[in-house]
């Protein structure tokens, strides 16, 4: 009998990590993306390297990524808004075919030789845009595709999974391209690659959306939203971290070219290669995530995925080859995927479903949001100080985030613990899931 059971582990192991595949609009969801995402992953390593290369430039480095992300800072809340107003899938549908067009317009302008500065800058601004609806949309969009509450957080991790198998091999196939064609045809396969997503969005059959709330004025729906973050300590305190996460770690991502070319002497090849290895740290948080069957102690957890973020940068910073870079790199998106995603998954699992993307909309806005301020900060100390003591400085700063969060665990713990009760989660622990590892999934791009 034991060894029936042993057998018969893996495929209960396996069935367990990939059960919201059992959801026909998940797994559409989940291909559409997996092939856009690729694309996307292209994008972002094949402009930064667009970028440095016109320009040699760390501070108009920062200065692009600024542009990039301020929309999403300053028009998210007001996206979240709508998205729980107006039909999620439908926003999708629209906000894809607008970020198809931008790569599209992008592609035509390297590949005819008529790129400038100002092109990259206008069309970064308007994908920001274009993100800015996006994000609370899809952040909000993934309930509806999992119908059992209890298979969210699975969903989520193996979006994570999804997110980062690209990321793996996004990077590397841009820095082969760059190097054999340039950065064009880049743009030009990221713009075809959205042609899967949106053939999947339409696929799908998709119920009709329950009646919206009464119309009540934007700004006090507004309020209600920041209030509802406020008072809740456990996602106050989520968000909190994330957006400082974003503000003083994540910039270390802009300034990857600056540190390919100068410190370790590469180029777009070695650049694609070392962000993918960032992909494969990030791949195996997310799959230590999928394996959880609740959300149940992922608190514990975020404080140390800080840890070991900043202290992942930190390496990172005093590395002077490509090995060793490359495995700082992996463990420090290791950790911030681990404190990204768990804080999605929990605050998808307590927030209550009126006000979910209002929300996920503050979570993009201190995710993401903080991020293009991080990015021109950085670009700025970046020229004065260097790229090494700047992602240095980043990791330090992390770190002391993430001992600040340690300090509230117990309060946290305290306030979340009667919401997972009346969820019916906490039981599930006592039978033995607080062992399972864990992670969730990032808001995208």
């Amino acid at each position: 009998m034991t060894l029936r059971l042993d057998a018969r582990a893996p495929a209960s192991r396996l069935s367990l990590i990939l059960r919201a595949f059992k959801y026909r609009n998940y797994r559409l969801f989940f291909g559409g993306q997996g092939i856009s995402l690729v694309g996307t992953w292209m994008q972002n390593v094949a402009m930064g390297w667009l970028v440095y290369s016109l320009t040699g430039s760390a501070l108009l480095l920062g200065v692009v990524g600024f542009c990039a992300q301020i929309p999403v800072f300053i028009l998210s809340p007001l996206a979240g808004v709508l998205a729980d107003r107006i039909n999620r899938y439908k926003i999708l549908i629209v906000t894809q075919n607008l970020a198809m067009l931008q790569a599209f317009t992008l592609a035509y302008l390297v590949l005819s030789g008529k790129i400038e500065v100002w092109h990259i800058i206008v069309l970064s601004t308007f994908l920001g845009l274009v993100n800015s609806f996006d994000i609370p949309a899809r952040q909000s969009f993934v309930i509806e595709l999992v119908e059992k509450k209890e298979d969210l957080g699975n969903a989520i991790a193996l979006n994570s999974s999804m997110f980062n198998g690209a990321r793996l091999l996004g990077p590397s196939m841009a820095g082969i391209l760059i190097s054999a064609v340039g950065e064009g045809t880049c743009f030009l396969l990221n713009g075809v690659s959205y042609l899967a997503v949106i053939a999947a969005l339409l696929a799908m059959r998709v119920p009709a959306p329950k009646k919206p709330p009464p119309p009540e004025a934007v700004f006090k729906r507004l309020k209600e939203g920041f209030s509802y973050v406020y008072d809740f300590q456990p996602i106050r305190y989520m968000i909190l971290l994330l957006a400082l996460t974003s503000l003083t770690g994540m910039p270390y991502t802009v300034l990857m070219p600056v540190f390919v070319k100068e410190v370790l002497h590469g180029g777009p090849r070695m650049l694609g290669f070392l962000m993918a290895f960032s992909g494969v740290g990030a791949l195996s948080a997310a799959l230590a995530l999928a394996s959880r069957k609740s959300a149940a102690g992922l608190e514990k957890r975020i404080p140390a995925a800080g840890l070991t973020f900043g202290t992942g940068l930190i390496a990172l910073s005093m590395s002077r080859s490509f090995p060793v870079s490359a495995a700082c790199i992996a463990l420090a998106s290791f950790g911030m995927i681990s404190q990204m995603a768990s804080s999605n998954t929990i605050i998808q699992t307590v927030v209550d479903d009126d006000k979910r993307g209002r929300v996920m909309a503050i979570y993009a806005m201190a995710f993401m949001g903080m991020a293009p301020f991080g990015s021109i900060m950085a670009g700025w100390i970046a020229s004065r100080i260097g790229a090494p003591h700047t992602i240095m400085l980043s990791g330090a700063l992390s770190i002391a985030g993430a001992l600040t969060f340690s300090t509230r665990l117990g309060r946290i713990r305290e306030k979340i613990q009667p919401v997972y009760a009346r969820l019916g989660i906490v039981p599930a622990v006592a039978a033995g899931l607080e062992s399972a590892s864990e992670l969730t999934a990032p808001p995208e791009s």
